[in-house]
C-alpha cells in the first residue's frame, strides 16, 4: 500500500487485530503488547526498552481503563522521554468482528476511522513530522500548568467533573492525567484557542 505514514519508531499496540490495522495504515515496525501479558512477560519487556532506548516508541493503546493501565506500564517501564504518546478518542461503539460491544462500550484501535488513527499518530510525532519533516504546530502561547488551574482543570473544587466534561467535548479520552492532558492540548491548540473553546462550551 502507498502512502503509508513513515516512521523509524517502533509501534506499540495491544493486540494482534490492532496489529494487523496498523500495518495498512503506516510502514513502522509493530510490537504486541498482548493485552495484560505485558505485566509478566519479561522478555517482551527487555526488548521494548532495547527498542525504546534505540528507536523510541510510539504508544498507541485503546481509550478504556485497560488501555491507560497499558500505556502507564509501558511508560514507566522504558521511561517517558523515549516514548510519543499517540490517543484515540473515547467514540462509543463496537468492533464488526464482535457480537458485543466491550465493557465500557468505547471503539478500540481497530474500530475508528482510519483518518482518527493517522491524525494521532502525526499529533504523536509531533515535530518529527513523516519523513523528517517538521509537523506544524500551533501558533500562539503555551498552555502550561497555571493555565489548568485558572480554567478549574486542575486543583480546585469540581475541576474532576470540569476536566471530564471538557474531554468529552473535544473528543479526547476521559482519563488523560494533569501531565497528559496538558502535553495533549499543546499539541492540538494555543492557549487563546482552547481558553475561546472553555468560554463557548460555559466552563469558564
Amino acid at each position: 500500500m502507498s502512502g503509508r505514514l513513515h516512521t523509524s519508531r517502533v509501534l506499540v499496540v495491544e493486540g494482534k487485530y490492532d496489529a494487523a490495522r496498523l500495518a495498512r495504515l503506516t510502514d513502522a515496525m509493530i510490537l504486541l503488547t498482548g493485552g495484560f501479558a505485558i505485566f509478566s512477560d519479561k522478555k517482551r519487556q527487555r526488548l521494548l526498552k532495547e527498542l525504546a532506548r534505540k528507536n523510541g516508541l510510539i504508544l498507541l493503546t485503546d481509550s478504556d481503563r485497560a488501555g491507560f493501565q497499558i500505556r502507564t506500564y509501558i511508560t514507566n517501564l522504558v521511561g517517558a522521554k523515549y516514548v510519543a504518546q499517540a490517543y484515540i478518542p473515547a467514540m462509543p461503539g463496537k468492533e464488526r468482528r464482535k457480537a458485543a460491544p466491550g465493557k465500557e462500550g468505547l471503539l478500540g484501535v481497530e474500530g475508528v476511522p482510519d483518518e482518527v488513527v493517522l491524525c494521532s499518530l502525526r499529533q504523536a510525532l509531533g515535530p518529527e513530522g513523516e519523513d523528517g519533516q517538521e509537523a506544524p504546530a500551533p501558533q500562539g502561547r503555551a498552555i502550561t500548568y497555571g493555565d489548568l488551574y485558572d480554567w478549574g482543570l486542575s486543583g480546585t473544587a469540581g475541576a474532576v467533573q470540569r476536566k471530564y466534561r471538557l474531554l468529552e467535548a473535544l473528543g479526547l479520552p476521559p482519563r488523560l492525567s494533569k501531565k497528559e492532558m496538558l502535553e495533549v492540548f499543546n499539541r492540538l491548540y494555543t492557549f487563546e484557542q482552547l481558553d475561546g473553546l472553555l468560554a463557548q462550551l460555559e466552563l469558564l
